[in-house]
């Protein structure tokens, strides 16, 4: 055999970094010269575009093949013989580079908002063959291969060139949609890494398989849009949030598919009167007990449930009902498996080298690099991509508490400060604020809601005026002490009378959700029927006391499944909810009354036009704590859009209970939760009150709510 070279060593030995200035067709001595690297062939040909053939030389027993193409053909395919197979193929290192110049600019400079259309796996067609071209970021790699069903896993077949900053590329002729693979990567110190899956896989293999599936996501059908105006500050939002492996079950325990919800879950919501569905994270993620929130495959949505298009599909559904769907997006962190983002490239590529920057105590994961360009990209790009491929109506984020200070949840002397000395994390605040500004810019019709729990200033405001630019904020101080209070013995109530009203003192400094999610029933806090006290007629009477207010309060509303029918036990993401308890009036009862109470919050314009607005709201009674009771009035654009809401979160009936108001005439009572229909005791006001003197004498149900609005 011929000497060969330090450069055909590095293909035999998969550590070349560049193939392409090797492998494929290259002039030398006035030929045109083909070598190929093909493990386990006995023989290899080079068939010329006119069908001349040429036999190339084994020059190495691994697999190297040299030989000169007849008569300068400068297009050529290469016949080999397996055993006693005999395969014709494209060379895969004939082929033109995938990404332009503009493209390796835009990424280079971390701008590229489209990210998902240059990198992962997208079916081309180039110089009339049809195949794949893959594109990865890997900058720290020695070399990166992708294997998978088309080339027996192996990685010494299909070597990628790097190009730009670290862009690593490779069209694979006649590899097609539906096939599985993964990347091998040598780190920068020459070791193998685990085989990883496709940061921009957009379908992956179920769990616990991790391959990444190549699909066409160019063609996945786009979702028809949601109702006009459905995110607006002066529109009803009613959120309900689900988790989609556990709403419902079928044969046993299985899970439900996409297709499956799509024929079940939008009706529900429609009829229940809610406007959004909130998805918990859907994501591809590997371990069931994260719900969602240690995701691994950003860019595809979970298979567990049914394909790309099938998630369209129950999209596109939700959308024919009228309904917005939210998706819960996790930016803040990701989880450590080896086929993940962690160590991606043998470095801290995604997160920080540090572990007391880069990674959370808390959950044991690892916290993105909001420093890097690269990494800062591929999240906008990531929210991008949900809004433009599957038509998602808007973003919630998760634990943007954990992103914005950088000693959360940390000891001291276990983080590290900003360069001013501060706890503030600004790179992240930088990117929530391009989040923002870039989503909006895009697409002004949707939304972004902050999960964020401390008091950090302005999250909901515009980011040209300092604020992080998010659309709406979870009130958390709303719902922790809320639930305090109607957690407490009546008797009790009147020591903790300021914990209803102390969130009216903040209540429109940001554009609030009203929350009761997933986290407050489950980890030992009971279901919110559990938090309920006294007996069973009690504990149903302060639950529908509670929605109701809830209902009545400004902000919009969101519930977590299984809230709407008093789950009795805590959520557990293995089952399905309790749907038998509706065979229980009391069960049924609160079912009708979150139907009833979303249909007037809808049908009401001062219960949703001035949600976020000072002016939409005036407290009427905030001084009787020791009857338990409250009473304010909400308020719509029109002078003549009132509403009364009145509750009394004690077992007592008032009777003649004087309330001031600013009509004369009659006042309807439009809702009542101590009505019969929903397990009451039907004490009420038997439809309407007469304002005599500015001034309205009522009946007050035990554990209840009424809200009464003037007569046009």
């Amino acid at each position: 055999m011929p000497k060969l070279p330090a450069e055909a060593y590095a293909i035999i030995e998969g550590r070349h970094s560049d193939p392409f200035h090797y492998l494929g067709l290259h002039p030398e001595g006035g030929k045109s010269v083909v070598r190929a690297f093909l493990p386990e062939a006995s023989n290899v040909e080079a068939v010329g575009e006119h069908g001349e053939v040429a036999a190339l030389d084994r020059v190495h027993a691994a697999g190297l093949f040299i030989g000169a193409l007849p008569n300068g053909s400068k297009h050529y395919q290469l016949r080999a013989k397996f055993g006693d197979s005999v395969v014709e193929f494209e060379d895969a290192y004939r082929f033109p580079p995938i990404l332009t110049d503009f493209d390796l600019y835009l990424l280079g400079e971390g701008t590229h908002q489209r990210l998902y259309d240059k990198l992962g796996a997208h079916p081309m067609r180039l110089e009339g063959i049809d195949g794949i071209g893959f594109v990865v970021l890997a900058p720290n790699a020695r070399r990166v291969s992708v294997v998978g069903d088309f080339n027996f896993w192996d990685g010494r077949r299909h070597p990628m060139r790097v190009r730009g900053a670290g862009y690593w590329e490779l069209f694979i002729p006649h590899a097609k949609s539906g096939d599985h693979y993964k990347f091998e990567i040598i780190g920068p110190h020459g070791h193998l890494l685990p085989l990883k899956s496709d940061p921009l896989a957009f379908a992956s293999e179920v769990r616990p398989k991790t391959a990444s599936i190549v699909f066409d996501e160019a063609h996945l059908p786009r979702p028809r849009p949601a109702p006009d105006g459905i995110n607006a500050l002066s529109a009803p939002m009613s959120i309900y949030e689900v988790h989609l492996g556990s709403w419902r079950r079928k044969n046993g325990n299985e899970w439900l598919t996409y297709r499956e919800l799509a024929e079940q879950l939008p009706a529900y919501a429609r009829d229940m009167g809610f406007t959004h569905l909130e998805f918990l994270p859907v994501s591809e993620h590997p371990f069931d007990g994260s719900w969602g929130y240690q995701p691994t495959g950003l860019y595809a949505p979970t298979s567990r449930f049914g394909s790309p298009d099938d998630f369209a599909a129950l999209i596109d559904t939700c959308h024919r009902e009228g309904i917005g769907v939210l998706l819960d997006w996790v930016p803040g962190h990701f989880p450590d498996d080896p086929h993940g983002l962690g160590s991606f490239d043998g470095t801290a590529l995604y997160e920080h080298a540090n572990p007391l920057q880069g990674r959370h105590l808390d959950w044991g994961t690892l916290i993105y690099n909001y420093g890097r360009t690269e990494v800062t990209n591929f999240l906008v790009s990531n929210a991008l991509f949900w809004l433009e491929r599957y038509a998602i109506d808007g973003l919630r984020v998760d634990a943007v508490a954990s992103m914005l200070y950088l000693d959360y949840s940390r000891p001291p002397g276990a983080w590290i400060p900003n360069q001013y000395g501060g706890r503030e994390n600004i790179e992240a605040i930088n990117f929530l604020r391009r989040f923002n500004t870039e989503l909006f810019a895009r697409f002004p019709q949707a939304t972004t809601a902050a999960e964020e729990s401390t008091a950090w200033p302005q999250v909901s405001r515009p980011v040209e005026f300092g604020g992080l630019g998010f659309g709406y904020k979870w009130n958390m101080g709303w719902m922790h002490d809320t639930l305090n209070y109607i957690s407490k013995d009546p008797v009790h109530r009147k020591h903790h009378h300021g914990e209803i009203l102390f969130g009216l003192h903040y209540a429109f400094s940001e554009n609030f959700i009203l929350p009761l999610s997933h986290d407050e029933v489950v980890h030992g806090k009971r279901s919110i029927l559990g938090r309920m006290p006294g007996d069973e007629w009690q504990r149903f009477a302060n639950l529908r006391a509670y929605y109701s207010f809830m209902f009545g309060h400004p902000g919009k509303k969101l519930l977590f499944m299984g809230a709407e029918i008093a789950q009795s036990r805590e959520w557990n993401h293995d089952q399905s909810l309790d749907w038998h308890l509706l065979e229980y009036k009391y069960h049924s009862g609160i079912q009708a009354l979150i139907r009833d109470l979303n249909r007037l919050y809808r049908a009401v314009p001062a219960l949703h036009q001035m949600d976020c607005d000072q002016a939409g709201f005036e407290w009427l009674i905030t001084d009787d704590a020791n009857r338990n009771v409250f009473a304010w009035l909400r308020k719509g654009f029109d002078e003549q859009a009132r509403c009364l809401v009145i509750v009394n979160f004690s077992p007592n009936v008032y009777r003649n209970y004087r309330v001031r108001v600013p009509f004369a005439g009659k006042w309807k009572e439009v809702f009542n939760s101590d009505s019969a229909h929903y397990g009451g005791g039907d004490v009420g006001n038997i439809g309407e009150v007469q304002a005599v003197d500015g001034e309205l004498r009522l009946t007050v149900p035990p554990l209840g709510a009424i809200f009464l609005v003037p007569e046009s």
